[in-house]
């Protein structure tokens, strides 16, 4: 780069012209420690370069009728000298090269070559474009070293060196440099102190099979290898006989050589027609490591036209485990971005909507728009219509899944990835309609199957004009809601939403195929004719009847509900509980109160205040109804047992609604005050407890005597258990024992004493 100032003057004009300068140094220390984030990067762009130098070479020999070194990069750690040298037999550099390429920034030598052919550059995969990749080799070396040599006739070995400063060196190679044989370029990168962890050649190959492992050239890494073989036991075999067989033992012997590390094939540039499944499954578990499943489907396409894009999408067979402990967990990598087999990134959030998170795969285009450093994607039209197409391939698979013969098939995908749907319902408008049939739920006549929404309404009855759901923590729970009698009754199918993700999905979904979706559990449920006139005069007549006790309820309950109306959907059941149009389920409540609790917040109300109250419905021909409304026209309001009744079928109507009780205590004393009926006093209580108490004992004594008393045992058990009638039993029982007690002989003492000591504990 210039330091100078250029500065031109017209002398008919006093507008003068100047050239940008540049402080050369400040400039390398921006690109060095500021343009990349993750100094892994260097690798990966050096290796690019190379391949670059490698495809000019393969390009430039088809014209030349010389035989040529066979393109290749290899790749050596050295720990005891602290550097790694990167070696490639590509095309190599002159002096101008070396002084226009490596010693002005932004100077990309790749894109020069590319203008230069014109329209001929179809048959290269040049990757270079900005010109400072090659500087990223001083984000882990202090100082490097390019030794090269031009495939151009005549062209000598030549040495650039620089240490990241304002200057560099070139000069001719001596005889202590190792020959490169016909043309190429080496470079040794003298590593900082902290990039010492970059002569490991198990992280160095971690990170070529990361970025590089799809490029088209071979790339090889100086590995040591120990093996172990079989040799004469020399210290064994002293005294051997003749004839005698040698002893052996196992020795390790340790070699090094370069070893192939990219022998992934990058199946997505080749046609789809070529590719086996075999393939598709090999690459998949290669690709994604970790992903021991076989892709339950894959899809494989060119997009050619405005923009261009060769990609391969997956749908794992089973949920990643990544995916398992949280659905959307950044570190969780589906979609890797390469642009000319070059791996860019596999963080990038624009290339696929949230609720594909699930979709593995990769994309390779030359048309995203990167970033100077290729590490971030900047938004685009590009951009959009990659996704757009994405998107729908997904869809495409998903779709074929769902019309599989083996319906078990979908199944498998929906308990996997049925939540990820969802989520799409939700969060994107644009292809919430594509979603909606490829959504399953368990329903009231379903079993233990799921139905889909279009298989719902083509078991609808025809008098049947919407699409009703319940809310529950769980099928069971939801299928004991009071508000499904009187669907049921009809013959209406009922879907069960048993997830808290379901209720917020339900709310975007609200009519499907001209049917609207309705909440059974909220107060604006309605059947089919409930908006005739004798439906509508009915509950107006039942209304106005229950006026006094709906009244007293709305009083009794003041801050537990909104108001008391009456239902149109009991059947079986005096009361239930249900939301207003804003409200959410108590499941609901239950998950935003957790999720309150896990934040630190208040949780009291959830913020939503008398909103969130349930509304109270009554069933006016409930026997249980009519006994609370004549109790209230008794003029028994003030009652204490009124109160009672109306909070018991408050609490109850709670439960069976999916509710907790909030005061288990004063619940469980009026369950036992009803359960105790007549029973006035706790002393009552205790007397009646001690005699049937006393009643078993005696049964039990009666049942070890003589076969002859097993009658009146029999007689007593089937007695009733009143104190009057158990005392007679038992004095007769005394009576006999006295009787029996005089007749027998003295050896049956321990049978009288027995007996004496039931005697006394019953007068006792």
């Amino acid at each position: 780069m210039s330091t100078e100032t250029t500065e031109t003057s017209s002398e008919a004009s006093s507008t003068e012209s100047f050239e940008f300068k540049a402080e050369v140094s400040k400039v390398m220390d921006i690109i060095i420690n500021s343009l990349y984030s993750d100094r892994d990067v260097f690798l990966r762009e050096l290796i690019s370069n190379a391949a670059d130098a490698c495809d000019k070479k393969r390009f430039l020999s088809l014209s030349s009728e010389d035989a040529q070194e066979k393109p290749e990069i290899m790749v050596k750690c050295d720990e005891d000298a602290n550097t790694i040298t990167l070696e490639d037999t590509g095309v190599g550099m002159t002096k101008d090269e070396l002084v226009n390429n490596l010693g002005k920034i932004a100077q990309s030598g790749t894109k020069n070559f590319v203008e230069a052919l014109g329209d001929a550059n179809d048959d290269v995969n040049l990757i270079g474009q900005f010109g400072v990749g090659f500087y990223s080799a001083y984000l882990v070396a202090e100082r490097v070293e390019v030794i090269t040599k031009s495939m151009q006739p005549n062209s000598k070995q030549l040495k650039w060196e620089s240490k990241a400063g304002s200057s560099f060196t070139i000069s001719d190679c001596d005889d202590s440099v190792d020959p490169i044989a016909t043309s190429g370029t080496r470079m040794i990168l003298h590593l900082k102190e902290d990039a010492a962890e970059y002569v490991d050649a198990l992280k160095i190959q971690d990170m070529l099979n990361r970025y590089s492992e799809f490029i088209e050239f071979p790339i090889s890494l100086w590995k040591e290898k120990t093996e172990y073989k079989k040799v004469p036991d020399v210290e064994a075999n002293k005294d051997l006989d003749e004839g005698e067989e040698p002893k052996m033992k196992t020795v390790p012997e340790t070699s090094s050589s370069f070893e192939k590390i990219n022998t992934q094939k990058p199946i997505w540039l080749r046609s789809p027609r070529e590719v086996e499944e075999k393939e598709y499954n090999e690459f998949y578990k290669g690709t994604f490591r970790g992903a021991f499943d076989e892709p339950m489907k894959y899809s494989h396409f060119v997009l050619e036209g405005q923009v261009e894009c060769k990609s391969v999408l997956f749908i794992p067979g089973q949920l990643p485990f990544d995916l398992s402990k949280d659905m959307f967990d950044d570190n969780a990598r589906n979609i890797r971005l390469y642009v000319k087999r070059v791996f860019i990134n596999d963080k990038f959030e624009g290339l696929m909507p949230r609720w594909l998170k699930f979709v593995r795969g990769v994309v390779d285009s030359d048309d995203l728009p990167l970033n100077v450093s290729r590490e971030i994607l900047q938004r685009s039209k590009v951009l959009t219509i990659i996704n757009k197409r994405l998107v729908r391939k997904s869809m495409d698979m998903i779709r074929a899944i769902a019309k599989d013969e083996d319906e078990g098939q979908y199944v498998t995908f929906w308990n996997n990835f049925g939540k990820y749907l969802k989520v799409g319902m939700i969060e994107d408008d644009r292809n919430k309609e594509d979603i909606q049939p490829l959504l399953r739920f368990f329903s009231s006549k379903s079993g233990e199957e799921y139905v889909s929404l279009d298989q719902y309404i083509e078991r609808m009855p025809e008098e049947q004009k919407a699409i009703y759901y319940v809310t529950g923590e769980s099928r069971e729970n939801a299928a004991m809601s009071p508000v499904l009698e009187k669907l049921n009754s009809r013959g209406y199918e009922v879907l069960f939403a048993c997830e808290p993700l379901d209720e917020i999905m339900f709310e975007s979904l609200r009519n499907y195929k001209d049917k609207d979706v309705v909440d059974a559990a909220k107060e604006s449920a309605k059947m089919d004719d409930d908006d005739t006139d004798e439906a509508k005069k009915a509950k107006e007549v039942a209304s106005t009847n229950l006026k006094a006790t709906m009244e007293y309820l709305e009083t009794l309950l003041t801050g537990k509900i909104q108001k008391c109306s009456v239902s149109n959907l009991l059947v079986d059941s005096p009361a239930a509980l249900v939301q207003g149009a804003y409200g959410v389920s108590p499941s609901m409540q239950r998950y935003m109160k957790a999720q309150a609790v896990a934040a630190g917040a208040d949780n009291s109300n959830l913020g939503m205040g008398g909103m969130n109250q349930a509304i109270l419905e009554i069933n006016p021909s409930h026997p249980i109804i009519k006994d609370l409304d004549a109790r209230i026209k008794a003029g028994k309001v003030d009652d204490p047992e009124t109160e009672d009744f109306a909070l018991l079928m408050y609490d109850v109507a709670g439960m069976i609604s999916g509710y907790d009780v909030q005061d288990v205590s004063n619940f469980s004393k009026r369950v036992m005050r009803m359960m105790s009926g007549n029973i006035d006093t706790v002393a009552d209580a205790e007397i009646s407890t001690k005699t049937t108490d006393l009643k078993e004992e005696v049964l039990a004594e009666e049942l070890s005597s003589k076969k002859n008393d097993d009658d009146k045992v029999d007689a007593i058990a089937d007695s009733e258990v009143s104190t009057e009638t158990t005392e007679s039993k038992v004095a007769d029982v005394k009576e006999q024992k006295k009787e029996e007690s005089s007749s027998k002989k003295k050896d049956d003492d321990d049978d009288d004493d027995g007996a004496k000591a039931v005697e006394v504990e019953v007068v006792g």
